[in-house]
């Protein structure tokens, strides 16, 4: 499957205002490509477009709500109409509540469903249409590393990230077997430093945290940027991201025995928050267009991550670690 070049893409950010999607949205634009970015809140996205004409970029907005399956729709069909074609949809926006799960009411577990997993699969389904008719195309859906193991405290939030991995696997076979050359890529990041612990609804009387180590947001950007260009199943994003997946796999018990450890007190900081403090639950908040979070000082960088996206360093040191060996026998044998 051969996917243009990013300078040639028409691309949609879904979940662009802020963190990760503002960072890609502006990576994209200051590759060459043009971009329709969409939120619910139409101020950040304003400010979004005018950073990105402001180096000369070529953007445009368009305000919507991924619960609603209409305005979903209307994100792709109005890239469509402003720039003649869609190559690339990448999906982002997430809600959170950082409770125990029996401090959690059927409406608020039922609103993360409907934001985290029904947004990505109406994307999906506004977004597929336009792919098929360009004959090529990425869909990337941005879900998390727990998509593969839940955390305390986030069962909603892990229950739509395991439904994401669910239906973008059976989505993908489903177009490898009608031969269609769409890409579908799932982004599982680690813990980012974004404003998405600012923004988040909590009930545990503390503004919540992720379990450090914290990653950069570009990261998942330059993640996000190379699946559109190279196909590529699923993405790992952070060191401890692929070490949680490794460990989960070998022994989903042990993963229990360390967040019986860690998992609590680490996705608790010391600062008072209240569960009616200003949240993303249910609207946008205004002032939150940052891309990054509150934690730079636990952001460390991500050697896996720089491996995985250049496929000749990873030959290299392959080759160094097997040359290092047999000089090491040599060594011995004498």
């Amino acid at each position: 499957m051969q996917l243009k070049t990013i300078n040639q893409q028409v691309v949609a950010v879904v979940g662009a205002s802020s963190g990760i999607g503002r960072v890609t949205s502006l990576e994209f634009a200051r590759r060459g490509a043009k971009v329709v970015v969409s939120a619910r809140g139409e101020s950040k996205l304003k400010s979004l477009v005018e950073e990105i004409h402001s180096f000369g970029g070529d953007a445009t907005y368009v305000v919507g709500d991924v619960q609603v399956f209409e305005q979903v729709k209307a994100i792709a069909d109005q890239t469509v109409e402003i720039y003649g074609r869609l190559d690339t949809w990448v999906h982002l926006p997430a809600i959170s509540l950082f409770a125990l799960f029996e401090d959690i009411t059927p409406e608020e577990f039922k609103r993360i469903i409907d934001v985290n997993l029904m947004g990505q699969v109406y994307g999906a389904m506004a977004a597929l249409p336009h792919l098929k008719r360009e004959g090529r195309g990425a869909l990337i859906h941005i879900s998390s590393i727990e998509g593969r193991r839940a955390f305390p405290y986030q069962s909603a939030y892990s229950a739509a990230k395991h439904g994401i991995e669910g239906f973008v696997e059976a989505m993908r076979v489903e177009l490898q077997h009608e031969k269609i050359p769409v890409s579908v890529t799932s982004i599982k990041p680690a813990v980012i430093n974004t404003p998405f612990w600012n923004n988040a609804r909590t009930k545990l009387g503390v503004k919540p945290s992720g379990i450090p180590p914290y990653y950069d947001p570009k990261l998942v950007a330059d993640a996000i940027l190379y699946a559109a260009e190279h196909p590529t199943r699923d993405l790992l994003v952070g060191d401890a991201a692929k070490v949680l997946d490794l460990l989960q796999r070998l022994s989903p018990s042990l993963v229990d025995s360390l967040l019986l450890l860690i998992g609590f007190n680490l996705q608790r900081t010391e600062e008072s928050k209240s569960e009616d403090a200003p949240n993303n639950f249910y609207q946008p908040v205004s002032e939150e267009d940052r891309v990054d979070g509150d934690f730079n000082n636990l952001v460390i960088p991500s050697v896996s991550d720089i491996l995985d996206q250049n496929p000749l360093l990873t030959l290299g040191a392959i080759a160094g670690t097997v040359a290092l060996a047999f000089i090491t026998a040599q060594s011995f044998k004498k």
